[in-house]
């Protein structure tokens, strides 16, 4: 199995980007944050804190979190039932960043993520993949962008799902998740040691996807 980990923070295009080379690659994508988003909307919807541990913990063990995938995109399943597009609102991203900061949610998500790619060549995306979860993946790319950048590509998103959106709010909430996601007191994000650093801040899509393509080639090449 060939694993590759990308690291980055929010907004960064990191799911695009991994997702589109897994596709080049015949690889799995991860979708790691997906877990996490997947935790907040149940806390949501059944009313817990996602800010009290003892509360989004006591709710794990009624969680059955499931991937599956279908013409190779992957779709989330909470307890059966397919919750793939009502984890990615505003909402629920800025409560997914606060439950990632639980020792018992990342516990819980672990396991499955390293059983994942035990089980077949995976690119997988997150926060701490190449730190914590996947720390001999064979490729590690750290993937970055100005704060500004983010938000200009996060309001163009929004704005082609026919959404209203902001872009002063969207850059408030990604300088706000940067803050929590590098000071978190578990598995912070941070670069790993053995990382390619790739800033995309000056590149198109098109541009930051080839880019990564050619660190995992080059990764391949000398395995």
């Amino acid at each position: 199995m060939f694993s590759v980990a990308i690291d980055g923070p929010a907004g960064a295009g990191k799911s695009t980007i991994a997702r589109t080379a897994a596709a080049e690659f015949g690889f799995i994508y991860v979708d790691t944050g997906a877990l996490y988003r997947t935790i907040a909307l149940a806390c949501i919807e059944c009313g817990a804190d996602v800010q009290d541990a003892d509360a989004v913990t006591a709710l794990l063990p009624q969680l059955q979190i499931r991937l599956v995938y279908q013409d190779a995109v992957q779709r989330v399943l909470l307890n059966d039932r397919d919750v793939s597009d009502m984890i990615r609102t505003e909402q629920v991203s800025m409560s997914a960043s606060l439950v990632s900061r639980i020792p018992g949610v990342r516990a819980f998500l672990l396991h499955l993520q390293r059983q994942l790619a035990q089980e077949q060549s995976v690119i997988m995306d997150g926060r701490d993949i190449g730190t914590v979860v996947l720390p001999e993946a064979n490729v590690k790319i750290f993937l970055t962008a100005s704060p500004e950048s983010r938000a200009d590509r996060r309001l163009l998103q929004l704005q082609q799902q026919g959404e209203k959106a902001d872009y002063e709010a969207i850059y408030r909430d990604i300088v706000q998740r940067d803050e929590q996601d590098m000071h978190r007191v578990v598995a912070p994000l941070k670069q790993a040691e053995d990382a390619v650093v790739l800033d995309t801040t000056e590149m198109t899509l098109e541009q930051s996807i080839r880019a990564v393509c050619e660190i995992i080639r080059k990764g391949m090449d000398e395995k």
